[in-house]
């Protein structure tokens, strides 16, 4: 079976890992991966966002079936255009998509289905905006409605916080055509957590939980990122909350697609604050996470193959989806600067990393996100470089995790030190 999978990250390379571990004999491509994907797909030469050259490709070769990984594709259409072409594709279409490509949208959308989230107004420019902040009582959440590689939220403790990061978006205009709106909402205080589903439009089925890491320092201080690592599962998630969040939102916010017109298939990812009892959804996205997929990944036991056909085919109700037991985490090496400037090019030493993994019972793996590999070397080639991800039963993993980090070298290396302390307490 020929497999394309779209994208260059971390999150990537989890899914080639993922498919390769199917029972189907698999030929995989990746568009445009990165250097660790080299060892397990061949690598294409086409970006992301090059939608007819994805199309042309996959129908000249004859790809069985390709896998979205990142947002942006998905906002632009592939779905869309790979369907109208006759081709299979994992993700949700253009029109499904608004729920990550536009915050304004997601945020009426759950204004109308009444699906409970933090009070706001939306803003197209700084006067209107900076008006209305002067009146807001502080803390407030200052969002860019359009993409930003999860660093468009600010969080805002002052009426002069908020008027720099206002000016900062639209007149310095930091985002782009991304900042064209913005959203002030209320701050809300309370537990932040990830819930992923799955669903074909017409049932679902939830992925074990995670946690992620958003700050670029250890105690969640500091600037946004797209993710420093994560853990699975979520330890702070009982049962019952994963049946509220279910019942408040993600049946909800799935029922009010179809009202709408919206053929929904793919994840569907909710941002979600608990306060007071109640699940208030901060932002959806409409893909894998990234780092959580690569900790919820490892855990799969059953066919991922199956499941994104499931999807396709609209029989995800008699698919079982199963996980291992065991606990893990996924531990972000990036490089010193990120998320803002960092350079890159540094050759990656991985030191004594066979004998690392070999030992204890945990499972290591090794998922490549911003590198490329020149001449069998490989080089760092983004913020996110690697991630360590380990399984297992006991708080070793963590230990072992740390370990690995420390052992593996390249110039400007950075990782927060408390991902996944809280996982066995």
């Amino acid at each position: 079976m020929k497999i394309l999978i779209i994208g260059s990250g971390g999150r990537e390379s989890a899914i080639i890992h993922a498919v390769r571990n199917s029972r189907i004999d698999t030929e995989v491509y990746c568009a445009p991966g990165n250097g660790g994907t080299l060892d397990n797909a061949e690598n294409i030469t086409i970006k992301q966002d090059d939608i007819s050259g994805l199309v042309n490709f996959a129908k000249n070769n004859k790809i069985d079936l390709t896998i979205v990984g990142p947002e942006i594709p998905l906002s632009l259409g592939i779905v869309d255009e790979f369907t109208a072409n006759g081709l299979k594709i994992f993700g949700p279409n253009k029109k499904a998509s608004l729920l990550e490509s536009s915050k304004e949208y997601a945020k009426d959308f759950l204004k109308r289905n009444s699906i409970k989230t933090a009070d706001y107004r939306s803003f197209t420019n700084f006067t209107g905006a900076s008006n209305f902040v002067l009146k807001k009582p502080h803390p407030l959440v200052i969002k860019a409605s359009g993409l930003a590689a999860g660093k468009g939220v600010f969080i805002s403790n002052s009426v002069e916080d908020s008027k720099i990061i206002l000016d900062s978006i639209f007149n310095k205009n930091i985002f782009g055509e991304s900042g064209g709106t913005v959203i002030v909402e209320d701050y809300l205080d309370g537990f932040e957590l990830s819930y992923m589903v799955i669903t074909d439009g017409i049932s679902y089925k939830p992925l074990i939980t995670s946690m992620d890491y958003k700050k670029i320092l250890d105690g969640d201080n500091g600037e946004n990122t797209g993710g420093m690592g994560a853990v699975s599962p979520n330890p702070f998630v009982s049962r019952d909350l994963e049946d509220k969040i279910n019942k408040t939102i993600i049946e909800p916010a799935l029922e009010g697609l179809k009202k709408e017109g919206v053929d929904y298939k793919g994840v569907l990812y909710a941002g979600v604050m608990i306060k007071g009892g109640d699940a208030y959804v901060l932002e959806f996205n409409v893909r894998f996470g990234d780092p959580e997929t690569q900790a919820i990944l490892i855990r799969l036991k059953s066919d991922i193959i199956d499941l994104f056909l499931s999807v396709i085919n609209e029989n995800l109700k008699d698919y079982t989806l199963e996980f291992d037991d065991n606990k893990s985490i996924c531990l972000v090496l990036s490089s010193l600067g990120y998320p803002k400037y960092y350079k890159t090019g540094y050759e990656i030493s991985f030191g004594n990393l066979p004998n690392l993994c070999r030992d204890n019972g945990a499972d290591c793996y090794i998922f490549h996100a911003g590198t490329k590999k020149i001449n069998g070397k490989y080089y760092t080639d983004g913020g996110r470089v690697l991630n360590v991800c380990v399984k297992g039963k006991t708080q070793g993993i963590v230990d072992k995790a740390y370990e690995i980090a420390k052992n593996i070298k390249f110039e400007n290396k950075y990782y927060r030190n408390d991902i996944g302390k809280s996982l066995f307490k």
